[in-house]
């Protein structure tokens, strides 16, 4: 399994198990089309027609209050589980070997159980995956977006979330649930809609990035809008900026890790050899070969506009300056719904000490909240890595919130 960091080799349900959903195929919506009706956005830009793709699993009951929405990662999309039917296109082909981002958790019997409940997962707002970004086409000229794409916002994506579920015809929803900047859009759609939603899943994710954690983007955007080949963010009918995009996934990785789990897969090891080259450009070590491999496979199959345009929503998101004047107490007091919050004890990114601040201020307001710090050498990553453990703590909470 390659997630956003570490390669975890594991055995996946092919797509006729029982345990698997299966062939999957996205679908897509038109939102915000109607005249005088468009998307108004944070940034007090509007934007329509809006597409938006997304996957489901399992059935909506006659009720439609059986509905878990699952939010993605920075990278990830609305294809989290079982496998791709197709076509898959330049940035999808990595599908046509590869189950969905989250088929570990996504399944009959798993801890999202599609026997008993309609998983959901929408791409968000300025991805490449299907919905509307920089590289779709603008339809007042045709051509790519590009920068002249709005800023977009987590708020944004939750205003969109809710609108396809609104399209969909699902009123309250049992549990959303989502890790990294997934579990950001989690926590802003609980804030935002505090009657929408009974059950509040946050994996690896706070209130907002650390400073550090906005240096790392800061220098990642940097590399990308630096690469000769970036024109300003005109480059689709180009040559991509595929140099300063693999740069920023590299930068990005060594954030989803930690020292443990790299010392662990690869330590001090030389690549193939036994005593160094004595060169300043090649690669002497097995981990500048592992990150130089994955930046390889991240630009073929990401948009770097895209990744601009996200990292920035990260940046952007405070949950206490948007809803509490300041105040994470008095922000945190807007939820209604009940609330698991998990942290990994080598995260790095959304460190457990940020995460035990948004608890805090969740049980100062006196929220129904469990909180679990897992310990894990896997870094960020563990909320994709540490299945066996999320699984068993999803399941709980999702029996429940009932």
């Amino acid at each position: 399994m390659s997630v956003d960091g570490e390669d975890i080799k594991r055995e996946h349900d092919p797509p006729d198990s029982p345990c698997s959903v299966g062939r999957t195929q996205a679908e897509r919506m038109c939102l915000f089309g109607e005249p005088g009706k468009p998307l108004v956005l944070e940034s007090g830009e509007t934007l329509g027609p809006v597409e938006v793709e997304y996957e489901s699993y399992g059935t909506l009951n006659p009720q439609k209050d059986n509905a878990v929405l699952v939010c993605h990662a920075l990278t990830g999309d609305a294809h989290a589980a079982g496998w791709d039917k197709g076509p898959y296109g330049p940035l999808r082909e990595y599908r046509r070997t590869k189950p969905g981002w989250w088929d570990s958790m996504i399944g009959p019997g798993k801890a999202i159980d599609t026997d008993r409940h309609f998983a959901l997962c929408v791409n968000v707002l300025g991805s490449c995956y299907g919905s509307s970004g920089p590289s779709s086409k603008n339809p007042s000229t045709g051509r790519p977006w590009g920068l002249s794409f709005p800023i977009v916002t987590v708020g944004d994506w939750a205003k969109l979330q809710v609108a396809v579920l609104d399209r969909l015809g699902i009123g309250t929803v049992k549990t959303v649930i989502g890790g990294s900047m997934g579990g950001q859009l989690v926590l802003e759609l609980g804030l935002a809609y505090p009657d929408r939603f009974r059950g509040l899943a946050i994996l690896s994710a706070g209130h907002r990035l650390t400073t550090q954690g906005l240096a790392f983007n800061a220098v990642g955007r940097n590399a990308i809008i630096k690469d000769p080949n970036f024109r300003y963010g005109d480059y689709y009918d180009r040559e991509s900026p595929s140099s300063g995009l693999s740069v920023a996934r590299m930068l990005a990785h060594i954030t989803y890790l930690s020292e443990e789990s790299m010392g662990h897969k690869f330590g001090r090891r030389l690549r193939g050899k036994e005593v160094p080259d004595f060169t300043l450009t090649g690669i002497e070590f097995e981990m500048e070969s592992y990150l130089n491999h994955q930046a390889q496979s991240f630009v073929s199959r990401y948009d770097a506009n895209s990744y601009l345009y996200l990292t920035r929503a990260m940046d952007y998101y405070d949950a206490a300056a948007e809803w509490g004047e300041g105040s994470l107490p008095k922000a945190m007091s807007r939820l209604r719904a009940k609330t698991l919050v998990v942290s990994f004890s080598s995260d790095w990114l959304f460190p457990p000490e940020l995460i035990r601040e948004m608890v805090s201020a969740m049980c100062r307001s006196r929220l129904p909240v469990s909180y679990v710090n897992i310990p894990s050498r896997y870094g960020h990553d563990a909320f994709l890595v540490e299945t066996g453990r999320v699984s068993r703590l999803v399941r709980s909470f999702l029996q429940h919130v009932g």
